[in-house]
């Protein structure tokens, strides 16, 4: 009896040991908001989105210049004859067999529909725009990012809001119904299917839409239509978008289910702890080498470290400056420098909002204060992009870990060329000459005062800014700069306002192309550039607006290469920001995990091509 209990001990025992090698588990800090592909623009709900669903394409691998097949058999091109039109008709071979996770087939029409329910979902804030402005009709020349000023406009009203009975979703009349419902074929043209093609016809080309279209852009992932429908989400009609156009997150019916194409289904998700993925053995690509995927919430870093250790984690999330705590233990594997396509820099705001505004002082040039004006003078921010330690910031701050910008467009990025312009460098004598040039003399004369503000807990931002106070006061002792922390949401709202003097954020790539950078820093419409003052706007309206657009116009590299480098020496030219840092990412796992392999546009780990 006590041999078979042994034997049988020994089986259940590797039964375990097989069941702990199919499964990998990742420690991180980030909370998914969601499992809806049309809602979600993050990094957290993109993880777990990118193992649930799939898109028509994919990057191949780390490339982020090549794609290879997804949901459809083929990669558009030129050369194949599937894409035409100068760029405009883009022909798609919806791949047969898929299945999803409930065992629907998918269909063209799949697709169709879950492109066509991101722009019409809409949510504030929200991804939709990546969409809307390759497939809606351009308004006077500009990009249109929401379905809502077609509707506007075809209408004959100023707002979307205009066009409903007050608090409702009922439209006011029978013409402004028929204007949503003309807005929603409006786009619906766009669509073709032809057998088991989607063909797609775009208003105007649109250089990036590849990458709009590929895994990873959790906008463009495809559901089930008929699944979608039977759970509450759009019908796929056109008298009934706008009673699905933005919703709140938790009215979204699809907030947190899942029926995808992926490799994995939904286990569990225990919200703001962890969330479990099971294998679909379904899947068209094959079934995934491990059987269980578990992406859990650790918020310390220590326990962190010890799951690694004791092998309870396979991956986790490490902050650089606890680096050298990893780097050498047993059985872990660290990658570094790997070029994330982020740009990190500090805004100066050329109209600051004085009014009740603290961290301008007095307001005036008096030393007690600046005046709201005071960085749309040129020699002031010159003065302050000579001020700063570029170098010394890298080292310390981010342990070597990042390269200084030389402008928007990051390194590894078409118009990147870190030649032009040169990068920017501390060079005191410089800044002295440029601080005593500012209005004639007065400013080095009476000093300044005004307070840089940063979001609270970022140690990097902190120093930033102590390293700003630290050098100005060294220049010129009358030059006195303070620093005071924020909670995020404080942060965000004096920020909207136009109150920070001073203000440092980055951008993350949504799609790595350089129109994703250079329309929100420099555009006069961006999301950056909008807020950087009247006088900004004016200026980049005049100097910058032209040549994005143009960056638009062609699909040829070369030479939407050459107009971003115009853009970033326009920048050089007029000091537009300090770039601080293109930070370089790593990747912390044990070492008997396999398959992990790095690219920058995918939110975080796939489980897909990991095993044991």
């Amino acid at each position: 009896m006590k041999k078979v209990l042994i034997v049988l001990a020994a089986v259940l025992l590797v039964g375990a040991m097989v069941g702990m090698a199919t499964t990998v588990v990742e420690e991180t800090i980030g909370t998914i908001a969601t499992l809806d592909p049309a809602w979600s623009y993050d990094t957290a709900s993109g993880e777990a989105i990118w193992q649930l669903y799939d898109n028509l394409i994919q990057y191949n691998g780390a490339s982020l210049k090549e794609f290879k097949p997804m949901i459809s058999t083929n990669v558009p091109s030129e050369k194949d004859g599937t894409i035409l039109d100068n760029g405009k008709t883009y022909i798609f071979h919806i791949r047969q067999g898929v299945y999803f996770h409930n065992g629907d087939v998918l269909t063209p029409e799949d697709v169709k529909y879950s492109l066509e329910r991101t722009i019409i979902f809409d949510r504030a804030g929200g991804p939709t725009w990546m969409l809307a402005e390759p497939l809606l009709k351009e308004i006077d020349g500009a990009y249109v990012d929401t379905l809502e000023d077609w509707a506007a406009k075809l209408a004959g009203v100023k707002h979307y809001s205009d066009l409903f009975i007050k608090d409702t979703r009922t439209p006011k009349n029978a013409q402004y119904k028929q204007a949503l419902i003309d807005a929603f074929n409006m786009l619906d043209k766009d669509f073709e299917i032809k057998g088991n093609d989607l063909i797609i016809h775009l208003p105007h080309a649109y250089p990036p839409f590849l990458f709009i279209l590929a895994h990873g852009a959790n906008w463009s992932a495809i559901v089930d239509k008929k699944w979608a429908a039977e759970n509450g989400a759009w019908d796929g009609r056109a008298d009934t978008w706008w009673k699905y156009h933005n919703p709140t997150r938790e009215k979204d019916p699809l907030y947190s289910i899942e029926n995808g194409s992926g490799p994995f289904t939904l286990e569990r998700w225990t919200k703001g702890r962890e969330i479990v993925f099971k294998r679909f053995d379904h899947y068209w690509a094959g079934p995934a080498k491990i059987e269980y995927g578990i992406i859990k919430r650790v918020q310390e870093f220590t326990t962190r470290k010890l799951d690694l250790m004791q092998g309870n984690a396979d991956m986790i999330y490490v902050p650089q400056q606890y680096m050298s705590q990893v780097e050498k233990l047993p059985g872990v594997t660290v990658i570094k420098n790997l070029p994330e396509l982020v740009i990190d820099d500090v805004f100066f705001n050329w109209n600051i909002n004085a009014k009740g505004n603290p961290y301008v002082g007095s307001g005036k040039l008096d030393g007690k204060g600046i005046p709201p004006d005071f960085f749309s003078n040129l020699d002031v921010r010159k003065a302050f992009v000579y001020l700063f330690p570029y170098k010394t910031y890298i080292d310390q701050v981010l342990n070597g870990q990042a390269i200084v910008p030389n402008g928007c467009i990051p390194k590894g990025m078409l118009g990147y060329d870190p030649k032009v312009p040169p990068t920017y460098h501390q060079d005191l004598a410089k800044a002295t000459e440029y601080f005593k040039k500012a209005y004639n003399g007065e400013l080095w004369k009476k000093g300044f005062t005004m307070t840089v503000v940063y979001n609270s807990g970022n140690v990097a931002r902190r120093t930033a800014a102590e390293m700003i106070r630290a050098f100005a006061r060294k220049i010129n002792p009358k030059f006195n700069v303070q620093i005071k922390s924020e909670l995020w949401a404080s942060f965000l709202d004096d920020y909207l306002a136009g109150k920070l003097p001073l203000f440092a954020l980055g951008w993350l790539a949504d799609y790595p192309d350089p129109y994703d950078f250079a329309q929100p820093f420099y555009g006069s419409a961006g999301a950056y550039g909008s807020t950087l003052g009247k006088n900004y706007v004016a200026w980049a309206k005049e100097n910058m607006d032209g040549l994005i657009n143009e960056s638009m116009k062609t699909t040829d590299p070369a030479k939407r290469a050459e107009i971003y480098k115009e853009l970033n020496v326009k920048a050089y030219d007029i000091a537009y920001a300090i770039w601080t840092a293109q930070p370089m990412g790593h990747h912390v796992q044990r070492a008997d995990l396999k398959g992990w392999y790095y690219n920058a546009m995918r939110p975080g780990v796939d489980f897909y091509s990991l095993y044991k």
